[in-house]
């Protein structure tokens, strides 16, 4: 549990950094091997399909990724834990393993969530890994994609449908390896949630409010070290850092709500990670978390697409 002086400070500046909250050996350590079992899976697909020209299995992990990325083999939507907003395919990869999910139902992360939200917690689906290669290895064409590239300045209610305007939601910034402002952690602006929703525009594959709008000045970075988590209220303005180092920069975005509250991604299956009144009701069946996926799946690519925000990006500031 959070203490409440903690609580204070994430209610007084909306958010809250916690350094190494979770268990490495518990939670990031079974994170970390079940990604380097998929990329060994990936690299021999990549391999047999010619598209990548060795396995590189007698490299590590992120030098794996730089061989595998330089030779326009896209991992990012193979590592996420969710489904993009657009364009959904029968065969559009997710990723769905007993690891990940052991993470959204992490004892520690669900403690410190039940001191922001209360005892009835529901994983919201609004949800992603970030494997960020340093900003010398990406390409033009991938600087603003937000898996890959730089996160833009937003609000997380910003990013949602409005329907979630009164959620009580809080997101869950999890370092997997370790984040500072070199390697592109986050910077969030103190109290910005105060203030009301801003503007949202869209580029590329992501929504940012206009650069016009952002007081840089009073933007604070926040390192992490592995473990760490930055918990930051829906409406707290937060982008991430350049990638200025030699090395990958590894996270997750994990959100929470009270149950019964609208998501903002009523198309994406969350799930009762926690209930202090009807226990029966949690999930702690992996296949079943995989299996609600696979079925929103199925349903989004039989569809044109899906509404994911309330904007359309035609206000002056946006051009």
């Amino acid at each position: 549990m959070l203490t409440s002086e903690q609580v204070q400070q994430f209610h007084d500046n909306g958010y809250l950094a916690v350094d190494k909250l979770l268990d490495y050996e518990l939670d990031i350590q079974p994170v970390i091997d079940e990604y380097q079992q998929l990329l060994d899976q990936l690299c021999e697909r990549w391999v047999a399909e010619g598209r990548l020209s060795e396995t590189y299995r007698h490299l590590p992990f992120e030098r794996r990724l730089v061989e595998a990325y330089r030779a326009g083999c896209r991992y990012e939507n193979h590592f996420d834990i969710a489904l993009p907003n657009s364009g959904v395919q029968p065969d559009t990869p997710i990723h769905l393993g007993p690891a990940v999910f052991d993470l959204l139902r992490s004892p520690r992360m669900l403690a410190a969530v039940e001191s922001l939200i209360g005892g009835e917690i529901y994983s919201n689906p609004i949800q992603h890994v970030r494997i960020k290669p340093p900003a010398s290895v990406i390409a033009k064409t991938d600087v603003d994609r937000a898996l890959v590239g730089r996160t833009h300045w937003h609000q997380d209610s910003g990013v949602a449908l409005p329907d979630a305007d009164d959620t009580k939601m809080v997101t869950c910034w999890v370092a997997v390896t370790e984040a500072t402002a070199e390697n592109g952690c986050l910077q969030v602006l103190p109290k910005s949630h105060r203030e009301g929703m801003s503007l949202h525009c869209s580029t590329v594959d992501q929504l940012g409010i206009p650069e016009a709008l952002i007081p840089q000045a009073e933007a604070k970075p926040v390192p992490l070290s592995p473990g760490g988590v930055l918990f930051f209220h829906p409406m707290c303005k937060h982008a991430s850092l350049d990638n200025n180092s030699d090395a990958f920069r590894w996270s997750f975005d994990l959100r929470y709500n009270p149950i019964g509250q609208p998501t903002g991604r009523p198309h994406f299956p969350g799930f009762v990670a926690q209930s202090r009144l009807n226990p029966a009701t949690e999930l702690d069946d992996v296949e079943e978390w995989a299996r609600l996926w696979l079925d929103a799946r199925d349903k989004l690519a039989q569809v044109d697409g899906v509404k994911t925000h309330r904007w359309d990006s035609e206000d002056p500031l946006c051009a």
